[in-house]
């Protein structure tokens, strides 16, 4: 609120200026980052109040927004519903979180032929308050998909420069890993590495959900299974009816079969392994340690890639 005052000019009339609106909380896609965890210790943004308004029609200034930068394919959802409010998958993509509230409107609005100096001015609306759950689903273009223990990690230490943790035991791998498979001519796809899926990971057992939402955002899964397995057909049905239970629309992405180990086959134990396979998914026989068939196996998911 404020009366415009001059020398000679004793009744200027109202001049008193809006207020900045307060500052925006925004979330904006990065694809350098790849985890959450620069979030993990910071749990409270506020953003600054928009400045007053003064005299001679002054409008105040906007409060500094907020910018909070998170890695491609990551949800927001509301803390109190779990309903899903966004999802963040492009490049400095920008979503206003929460808005910052309007500035108030100063006391020259209010001037009219019969109240000809309002001594009052509209005060700002309240900032907005809010909670909200961050959930990362890793964008990669093939999934490794597989039991504790198959080789997963392996084959991704061997066909990209990742250096995800191996060790001779069950669930060595805790969180996903990702890696630059490099193609000919300089093309490029990335790989998941994801924790191992073991019988009842849809309900939970395992590592289970929280890793299962990763395969999602992937477009093709490749599937692997040692070759020193019981029953490949069995643990490949038993991977696919862990993937239909968390997701049925999983069901709907390429799949390709890959049987490791295969340094420990002859031509003869190939042929009789193959004749048990699953028809419905075409399958190549590798070795990381051997380097056999690795470069068939990026020729055939490139392929599916494109």
């Amino acid at each position: 609120m404020h009366l415009h005052r001059e020398k000679f000019i004793t009744k200027g009339g109202p001049d008193g200026g809006d207020g900045g609106r307060g500052g925006h909380i925004i979330l904006r896609g990065d694809k350098n980052m790849w985890t959450l965890f620069h979030l993990k210790f910071r749990k409270h943004f506020r953003a600054d109040h928009g400045g007053s308004g003064s005299k001679s029609r002054s409008t105040g200034h906007d409060g500094k927004d907020v910018y909070v930068n998170v890695p491609l394919g990551t949800i927001i959802r509301d803390a109190d519903t779990n309903a899903i409010l966004f999802e963040v998958t492009d490049e400095g993509q920008e979503i206003v979180l929460l808005r910052g509230g309007m500035g108030g409107r100063g006391n020259w609005h209010f001037k009219s032929s019969t109240n000809q100096t309002p001594r009052y001015a509209q005060p700002g609306i309240d900032g907005i308050e809010g909670w909200f759950l961050l959930e990362l689903k890793l964008l990669a273009d093939v999934g490794l998909v597989g039991f504790p223990n198959a080789g997963k990690s392996t084959l991704l230490s061997v066909i990209t420069s990742a250096k995800p943790k191996i060790a001779d035991y069950a669930f060595t791998t805790l969180k996903p890993n990702l890696g630059i498979v490099e193609y000919r001519d300089y093309k490029s796809f990335v790989m998941a590495d994801i924790p191992g899926i073991i019988e009842g990971a849809a309900e939970g057992k395992g590592l289970g959900h929280r890793f299962l939402r990763h395969i999602e955002r992937n477009s093709t899964l490749l599937f692997l299974i040692p070759a020193d397995s019981d029953d490949i057909a069995k643990e490949y049905g038993i991977l696919l009816n862990e993937l239909k239970k968390h997701n049925p629309e999983l069901l709907d992405k390429d799949r390709f079969l890959a049987i490791s180990k295969a340094d420990m086959l002859d031509e003869e134990l190939q042929a009789a392994i193959t004749e048990e396979l699953p028809k419905d998914i075409p399958h190549i026989f590798i070795s990381s340690v051997a380097q056999i068939g690795l470069q068939e196996l990026k020729d055939k998911l490139w392929n599916m890639l494109n």
